[in-house]
């Protein structure tokens, strides 16, 4: 039986590149161990076992060459965590030249070895022309200090041995073997070597068969034979090219003092450290051929074998400490704040900033501070101001964006990749990078600031407005501007508890600015207005550049006007930058906003009006500047305050207004008119972000000036300008068949809420029907299934009033409400929307229209999630045969039912047709869509189902791996596509006897169930049934019938909405239920009279 060993008890890589060198490298181990499960981002297949005491990973590449060696060491080093070294094995072109061994010959073993400027490899071809001439740049990591110790114990050994123990390792492989012979010593005989001049003659031919002249070849003393294994050490070339001249051979050798080229050492050194071993199986000359990479193969197999007798068996632990060691003691970051923008000189605030520092400074244990105050009040310049002031006080400043649970995600993220950056070899922060797991990430930076020796960071959480502690939303009477019930129902549903975002450890400095005065989880720093008038002159100063603006006594009514607002100052120093004006007179124009105002918002707040009031007089002289962009103010009140973009104000073609048209004509008008808007302080760029589809990266405004941009330039809402804004995010949601559709809905997502919260869902248009289409394609894949059903229902009327019941485009949304009645598990509604569907439309299009083929398709969904599987089957032929004579039988919708076939041939047993099937979809939607497509992961999953039937876990577990991860980054966590696939890991563990890992895995998707659907959707919903029914199953395996009985219950109850009370399921919940409540009533009586016996006795 093989042995099973943990992937952390793996410490050496040997990597060989072709199939007869990993041959050769199975048949040195002393024993094989099980193979291990790896995540679905490492790609390469491992054999496992040890020599010698030591645990041995072999990987070969998938093809050769410097970039596949550098690809399989990272996926292999993310699997293995404490591989230290590798071993670099198998066949090179050997270089004719004489060392201390003798001749290199054919056979020979040369080994890497830091010779002269070298470090045992260079990259012959990497560098750069300088004065005419190619120049090598960089250098490759030689040999670690232990293998060359190794190399050298073994020279000494070999030499006072009477037999080569290399040459007896070569004999471990049987060569009487039909499949091994090609690993038998070829012979002197045929060791032929040519001048350099002397090409060969026939390509494709050994030199006896092409015609080489045998008086060509030069003769050298025959003092070598198969009983010794010759060894030569110093320096090996490796470049991606292949060298087959002579001439180039010499030329190279000559210069860098060559002794064997090949291709992979340089992509694997750039990795981690390895000794490079190659046989010589040619000469890199045109006389190459195939004779000896056997026995090439096989005595450098055999060397790297016995390297492992010369090796301490700790010394690859030992050295794995000394580099932990060496690398913990240091977690230095570069300073950086990502995704924020400070001021270039920071005054005022100076007790603020003296209060700070009294609290954080360094005392070993975890401190924070709370920044809380409105909006405006510059909480977030203050902490800015402090991480630059005490940057040399900490070792890492990291910066994050607690807007909400994604901004926060992936600003974790952002935080990996600087730690890598600094740390490239930090295996956990790797191994999360690689998974592009969003919660991996968050979880590997939190580990990285739990570690005992890193207590001197600084972490900024900027922006935690919506707050959710001791189970409470986040609705608080200090933050501003939340005007309806819409508003606030939508700050609720972001609102969450920040603390699970904390690092563990009691160590460690922790900022949070936030507008609630319910964060209170530190030293609470409240900002309120400046009282000192110098500050407040200060900041007009430094915002506006004035001369003598001490000296002047209207810029001092004028900051007592501005009430030590610090956002209001700021905006009237970018006016005073925008032109030449004085305070006197922009004390006026502010006085005329200011009663202007006073008039028309008798209501507002005076903190409110001397905000507004400023801004006002900014968006005056913009009107002047730009007429676009100042209009492009009011229609931003439509959309939500972060990451407005180009390409999304674009949509709408000529139904937009002309001004916007105009505004959009090219990328060069579009920014010009957002730089104006910059320069007065009112918006700013966002950081750049990966481009997908070709999309510009977006701008912001701050959350104060968006409201003034919602309740003093729009008076009400403006039904124009608020339906331009759902058109143009309408017309932007992709179509689920494009690649990467989910990062442009996520991104459009949030437009999305501001535009529905805005109530501009109750405007009535004549293209009202397909804005409302769109908009509810959105929801519903995004997994806002209540949204989706309202914006669906709207979208409905909007046709029946247009088309009347009977156009193809009602029917449609017919069939759409069905598919979404269906995904919530309201099955009866679902068929009657189906069926009303597709009465429709085989009278208005014809029973072989594709639109048509669809609704029965999806009917025959239905039918198989209620059981009556002969009747679905029935559906999904009629349907398919349908795709494939109008579409084609590669089309994503032809596949997609034949997906829906397979499933139904799963669920009665019919595996071997149901593999066929989804094998069949699988390779049309890789084709068509890409492997990381969501809709070829559902295939994945699929797979995953139908192995875990069949008994083969292992398998069904690396599928559901596969798509989790990619569901995770395509949909976030809580999406009902994500979840159901949590529940068919628990389902997995369950299966595996890992019932703590189930559990969780249940608790989990049904938390999320929940969280995504809300308490009643929840209740009906098929998956969430399912996982209800799971930890019944789980609970009552535990012989814990309490919990497992409600669990049972409200599967029963959400089986009988569903399905109905004469459905099987329902029955068989119904006796498991009697069957656990008699079992329990029978232990009470067995327990109590158990104990009178005790009693009696």
């Amino acid at each position: 039986m093989t042995k099973r060993l943990s992937h952390d008890k793996y410490k050496v890589a040997w990597i060989c590149p072709l199939e007869v060198e990993q041959i050769a490298a199975m048949e040195m181990l002393d024993e094989e161990h099980e193979a291990l499960p790896q995540s679905t981002a490492d790609h390469n297949v491992y054999s496992l076992g040890s020599i010698n005491g030591h645990n041995v990973v072999i990987a070969g590449l998938y093809q050769p060459g410097n970039c596949p060696a550098a690809t399989v060491v990272a996926q292999m080093r993310m699997t293995f965590p404490n591989l230290r070294f590798g071993l670099l094995v198998g066949i090179g072109g050997g270089v004719p030249v004489q060392t201390d061994s003798g001749m290199i010959r054919l056979g020979h073993v040369v080994v890497s070895k830091p010779a002269g400027e070298h470090s045992g490899a260079v990259q012959y071809d990497h560098g750069k022309a300088k004065d005419g001439q190619f120049q090598r740049t960089g250098a490759l990591a030689p040999p670690p200090a232990v293998l060359l110790n190794a190399a050298q114990a073994l020279a000494v050994r070999r030499a006072r041995m009477a037999d080569d123990p290399v040459k007896l390792n070569v004999g471990r492989i049987n060569t009487s073997l039909r499949n091994l012979r090609r690993y038998q010593f070829p012979g002197v005989d045929n060791d032929h070597l040519y001048p350099p001049h002397y090409s060969h003659l026939r390509s494709g031919t050994a030199c006896g068969e092409g015609g080489c002249d045998p008086s060509q070849r030069i003769h050298r003393a025959d003092d070598d034979d198969d009983t010794y294994v010759v060894v030569h050490r110093g320096t090996i070339a490796s470049g991606e090219l292949v060298v087959k001249t002579a001439r180039l051979r010499d030329t190279l050798a000559q210069q860098y003092g060559l002794l064997c080229f090949e291709m992979e050492a340089a992509g694997a050194l750039s990795e981690f450290p390895c000794m490079v071993i190659r046989g010589i199986s040619d000469y890199c000359d045109s006389h190459k051929n195939d004779q000896w990479h056997g026995y090439a193969a096989a005595v450098a197999a055999a060397y790297a074998r016995q390297l492992f007798f010369h090796m301490p068996i700790d010394e690859v632990q030992r050295e794995h400490v000394a580099v932990i060691n060496s690398t913990a003691t240091s977690f230095t970051l570069v300073f950086k704040l990502l995704g924020v923008t400070g001021v270039n000189h920071f005054v005022a605030r100076s007790n603020e900033l003296t209060h700070m520092y009294e609290v954080l400074k360094w005392n070993g244990e975890r401190r924070t501070v709370v920044l809380h105050g409105l909006g405006g009040m510059g909480k977030t310049q203050l902490a800015i101001a402090y991480a630059k002031r005490h940057r040399k006080d900490y070792s890492a400043v990291i910066w994050l964006n607690a807007k909400d649970e994604a901004s926060l995600r992936q600003s974790f993220a952002q935080a990996a990749e600087r730690i890598l950056n600094e740390y490239p070899d930090l295996a956990y922060i790797r191994n999360a990078k690689a998974n592009r797991d969003l919660d991996e990430m968050m979880e590997a930076v939190k580990r990285w600031l739990d570690e005992p020796e890193n207590s001197r960071w600084l972490v900024i959480y900027d922006n935690y407005d919506d707050v959710r502690l001791d189970g409470r939303g986040s609705a608080d009477s200090s933050v501003q501007f939340l005007s309806n019930t819409a508003q606030t129902e939508a700050a609720d549903a972001k609102a969450y508890d920040i603390r699970r975002y904390f690092p563990e450890a009691e160590h460690g400095a922790i900022v949070i600015t936030t507008r609630s005065s319910r964060v209170k989880l530190g030293e609470v720093i409240r900002l309120s207005k400046l009282g000192d008038t110098r500050d407040s002159l200060a900041i007009l100063a430094s915002t506006s550049n004035l001369a003598h603006l001490f000296e002047d006594p209207h810029a001092y009514t004028l900051v007592q006007r501005l009430d030590g607002l610090p956002l209001a100052l700021s905006t009237a120093g970018a006016y005073f930058n925008q032109l030449s004006t004085t305070c006197a007179e922009y004390l006026q124009l502010y006085e005329e906003s200011w009663l202007r105002l006073h008039e028309e918002s008798p209501q507002l707040l005076e903190y409110d009006r001397a905000l507004y009031s400023t801004w006002e007089v900014s968006f005056r002289h913009i009107q002047q500047q730009s007429h676009g962009a100042s209009m492009l103010l009011r229609l931003w009140a439509y959309f939500d305050n972060e990451d407005l973009w180009y390409e999304l104000l674009q949509e709408g073609g000529s139904e937009r207004p002309v001004w916007l048209q105009e505004m959009t004509e090219d990328k060069l008008t579009f920014n010009t008119a957002m730089r104006i808007l910059c320069e007065h302080g009112l918006a700013e760029a966002d950081p750049p972000t990966r481009e997908i589809r070709g999309e510009s990266r977006g701008y912001s405004v701050h959350a104060c000036v968006h409201s003034w941009m919602m309740h003093v330039l729009n008076t009400g809402i403006d039904a124009e300008m608020s339906w331009t804004a759902m058109k143009c995010v309408a017309r932007h949601v992709p179509r689920k068949e494009e690649r990467e559709y989910w990062v442009i809905q996520r991104r459009l997502l949030q437009h999305a809420d501001r535009c529905i919260t805005r109530r501009a869902i109750d405007v009535v248009k004549e293209e009202g029907a397909s804005i409302f289409h769109d908009l509810g394609n959105l929801y519903f894949q995004q997994g806002r299934l209540d949204k989706a059903e309202a914006i669906c229902k709207r979208a409905l009327e909007c046709y029946e009033q247009a088309y009347g019941l009977e156009h193809i485009s009602t029917l449609t949304m017919l069939h759409n409400l069905g598919l979404l009645f269906a995904k919530q598990g309201r099955l009866k509604e679902a068929e009657a929307m189906y069926e009303q569907a597709l009465q429709g439309k085989e009278k208005a299009s014809g029973p072989e229209h594709a639109s048509t083929l669809e609704t029965v398709s999806n009917l025959g969904a239905l039918y198989g999630r209620q059981g009556r599987f002969k009747e679905a089957e029935a559906m999904y032929k009629r349907a398919l045969q349908g795709f494939e004579k109008a579409l084609g039988p590669e089309h994503t919708q032809t596949l997609d039912t034949l997906n829906n076939l397979g499933i139904v041939y799963q669920e009665q047993g019919q595996f071997k047709q149901a593999k066929s099937i989804y094998n069949q979809v699988l390779q049309g939607r890789e084709k068509a869509l890409g492997s990381d497509h969501t809709s070829t992961l559902n295939i994945v999953n699929n797979i995953g189902l139908l192995f875990a039937e069949q008994g083969r876990l292992g398998e069904a577990e690396a599928m559901f791996e596969r798509a989790l991860q990619v569901y995770e980054k395509a949909w976030g966590p809580d999406h009902t596509s994500t979840l159901n696939i949590v529940n068919n890991i628990g389902l997995l563990y369950a299966k595996q006897g890992r019932l703590d890992e189930a559990e969780a895995m249940f608790e989990r998707a049904l938390q999320g169930f929940e969280k995504a659907l809300g308490p009643n959707a929840v209740r009906t919903y098929p998956p969430a049934l399912d996982t209800l029914y799971s930890l019944g199953s789980l609970y009552e395996k535990l012989g814990d019938n309490g919990k497992a009985i409600p669990y049972y219950q409200r599967a029963q109850d959400g089986v009988l909405s569903v399905l109905g009370s004469q459905n099987e399921r329902y029955t068989y919940l119904c006796d498991k239920i009697a069957s656990l409540q008699l079992c329990a009533q029978e232990m009470d009586v067995s327990l109590s009279g158990e104990a009178g016996t005790r009693a009696e006795s």
